[in-house]
């Protein structure tokens, strides 16, 4: 049974045992990996720290018949700690951890992995608002998974836009002829919100009212769950936008 190096994202822990970890991880090359690491709630772990949740590491592992066994672990990014000490920051990393782990149930794909570091980093440092950061990385990670909304044109017909009905469970915004009777209208900057979201335009996501955000969040996580067919239960968690380090 082989031994192999990658690049991890730690997804989340589970104690086993009265020293060791199962660590669940999604890594570069290989999808999500579901690892045994031993030792690692001993204080005299060398690597124990290195595994825990929304830190990066550089792996060694060893080819088990249903768990893989951590070797070694050197730190690559260690956001973990400036996460935790921010509740919006942590309760977004957590809602984005899992939305990784749930999605990685098939093959998960290199460009998945660096959208996820890149999100912890940005979350860590504070550059956005923590529920834009979560916001954008919903819509650009169910893209990547081949469940990127219409924002523009009908989801439905493919009628040219811009229309004004956004549902969820027929794909992103519809026009008046594929509308269900009922469903509400969504002002047009919040959908320009949303294509600034799944584009990354951080000068005009940062610039947004609170209402605008607001609005959109609330879309993107009603889109997001449709599509896991099981509620993120982490989106309970996040607060409204608070606007931390969107100034």
């Amino acid at each position: 049974m082989p031994t192999y190096r990658d690049e991890a994202v730690i997804l989340r822990t589970h104690k086993l045992g009265e020293a060791d970890r199962i660590v669940t991880m999604l890594s570069r090359r290989h999808g999500k990996v579901r690892a045994v690491a031993k030792g690692v709630r001993r204080t005299s772990s060398k690597f124990g720290s290195r595994l825990e949740p929304f830190m990066v590491a550089d792996v060694q592992l060893y080819e088990g018949r249903s768990l893989d066994i951590v070797q070694q672990a050197e730190s690559l990014g260690s956001y973990g700690a400036d996460i935790a000490a921010h509740y919006d920051r942590f309760t977004s990393a957590n809602a984005m951890v899992e939305t990784a782990d749930r999605l990685s149930e098939s093959e998960a794909t290199p460009e998945q992995y660096l959208l996820l570091v890149g999100g912890l980093r940005a979350l860590s440092r504070g550059e956005h608002s923590p529920r834009s950061i979560l916001d954008s990385y919903l819509l650009r990670v169910m893209a990547l998974s081949g469940w990127a909304p219409s924002l523009t044109d009908c989801a439905r017909c493919g009628m040219p836009g811009p229309h004004t009905t956004f549902v969820a469970q027929l794909g992103g915004v519809v026009c008046r002829n594929d509308a269900p009777a009922g469903s509400p209208r969504v002002a047009e900057s919040t959908l320009s919100l949303l294509r600034s979201l799944m584009a990354g335009e951080w000068d005009v996501i940062d610039a947004a009212s609170g209402q605008e955000t607001s609005a959109a969040s609330g879309l993107i996580a009603a889109y997001a769950q449709w599509h896991l067919e099981r509620g993120i239960r982490s989106l309970a968690h996040v607060t409204d936008d608070s606007r931390e380090g969107a100034r």
